[in-house]
């Protein structure tokens, strides 16, 4: 029973690794193919500020430091996003490698709980648990 009941969780957290890998890899799938779209919208990183609510809190000099290390950011997000379409078959090997790692993993796990329900029953014995050996007399 416990056996089953070991493999039945490892099972389950397997197709919810598979269904967890699945979605990540759409989303990061249709966020690298439509990041060509925001190409134009690298030069606007240059333009972002705190919130109002921020600046009294944050001294003048490192939102201009912030400001200014966006700005110098800009061509290489730029380029990044210019990129990007290229990346979708690398991110598809990568979340193939991830998933094939994470279902080994939770197959030692299940590995692992097999054994030590094993080692439990064996401690626990088939009949000869804590009192087996022991007779009591009702004399």
């Amino acid at each position: 029973m416990f056996y089953a009941l070991t493999w039945f969780v490892v099972v389950a957290l397997l197709a919810l690794w598979t269904l967890l890998a699945w979605a990540l890899h759409a989303v990061a799938i249709w966020s690298v193919l439509n990041a060509g779209g925001l190409a134009g919208a690298a030069p606007g990183v240059g333009g972002i500020r705190l919130p109002d609510w921020l600046e009294p809190w944050v001294p003048p000099e490192v939102a201009q430091w912030v400001s200014q290390v966006l700005a110098g950011l800009a061509p290489m997000v730029e380029n990044l996003l210019q990129a990007a379409p290229a990346l979708a078959d690398g991110v598809t090997i990568a979340t193939w490698v991830l998933w094939g790692l994470g279902s080994v993993l939770l197959v030692l796990l299940g590995i692992g709980l097999h054994l030590l329900v094993a080692l439990w029953r064996r401690h626990s014995g088939n009949g000869s648990g804590p009192h087996a050996g022991s007779s009591i007399s009702t004399g």
